[in-house]
């Protein structure tokens, strides 16, 4: 293994029992440098729990090897957990504790580390040292969670939907929080079901579905992938003429066009240069228009363009379930 590699996973299989066998995990490559943060994106069912509980050591793969900062899971597990932070999507702390005693719990856990005062400053609950876990805001209490993930002063650390139900200060707190660690040399494993969270924070993102890793990159390479950067939405009241599928497609600029009776998007490189001869279109076939946009095109188009589902769309087959 590298030394600038973090985390290093080949071949990796992942089966459970069952008539039939369900292979949740079919042979995912991951590559994951020292000190950048990366995101595994999925839906439920992808793949992508199972595959980061076996780089925590949760769960034991089938097949496959997964290394983590050159150390190999099954062979060097107590290596692995000393250098080894993990912040669970659900916490469950002693509602009788205090932040510090919490702490101080999690640090008895590891050899080396950094003060429990230092991890409380680290993601600014100072005055909050003292305070019972139950009297904590939710925002509080993830912020608590990673504290105890980095408490051990770890070189990675996996945050699995680190800010899942928090309010937009709450989660922009975790996000200084999350690039402090990166900035500091430290690797990040981040799983999310935000997008706008996965472009700001990730230098590159695999995406999981079925088991396989089908798209890898830093967030403009993955973009880019759809062929073109902005997108135009427009919405009419009616039925569209049938010839205007084919003059929207012949647009200049125009990369790809989807159409259904009342919608229609574009894809283009230029909206500046196609949003004239559009309207002329809309126009000359008398066509009432009731909304039109232009926006930048982002992961979540990638990600439906990929996978046919938007990544928040939570459903039953989540926790607990094989193909997680």
């Amino acid at each position: 293994m590298s030394e600038e590699l973090a985390i290093e996973v080949e071949g990796l299989v992942k089966t459970y029992a069952g008539r039939p066998p369900v292979e949740a995990v079919r042979g995912i490559d991951l590559r994951i440098r020292r000190g950048e943060c990366f995101g595994v994106l999925g839906p439920n069912g992808a793949g992508k729990t199972t595959t980061i509980e076996i780089l925590e050591g949760i769960l034991s793969a089938t097949s496959g090897q997964a290394k983590v900062l050159g150390w190999e899971w099954g062979k060097d597990d107590r290596k692995i957990r000393e250098l080894i932070g993990v912040s669970l999507q659900e916490t469950e702390l002693s509602d009788k504790l205090t932040v510090e005693e919490t702490l101080s719990l999690f640090r008895s856990f590891y050899r080396t580390g950094i003060t429990v005062a230092e991890a409380i400053a680290r993601v600014g609950l100072q005055d909050k040292a003292r305070t019972w876990i139950k009297k904590l805001s939710g925002g509080q209490k993830q912020r608590l969670a990673v504290a105890t993930a980095i408490v051990g002063d770890p070189q990675v650390i996996f945050l699995d939907e680190p800010t899942t139900g928090l309010d937009p200060v709450s989660r922009r707190q975790l996000w200084d929080i999350i690039q402090g660690f990166t900035n500091s040399g430290r690797t990040v494993l981040l799983t999310t079901h935000y997008m706008d969270e996965a472009e700001r924070l990730c230098d590159r993102i695999a995406i999981i579905d079925a088991g396989k890793v089908i798209a890898e990159g830093t967030p403009h390479e993955l973009i880019r992938t759809l062929g073109a950067e902005h997108r135009i939405e427009l919405t009419w009241d009616g039925l569209a003429p049938p010839e205007l599928a084919g003059r929207l497609r012949d647009l200049p600029g125009s990369v790809n066009v989807m159409l259904d009776m009342h919608h229609a998007t574009l894809h283009v490189d230029h909206p500046h240069l196609v949003l004239p001869q559009l309207m002329s279109i809309l126009g000359e076939s008398k066509i009432p228009l009731t909304n039109l946009a232009t926006r930048h095109a982002t992961l979540e188009d990638v990600f439906v363009t990929l996978t046919g589902r938007h990544l928040d769309d939570h459903q039953a087959s989540g926790a607990g379930k094989p193909g997680r």
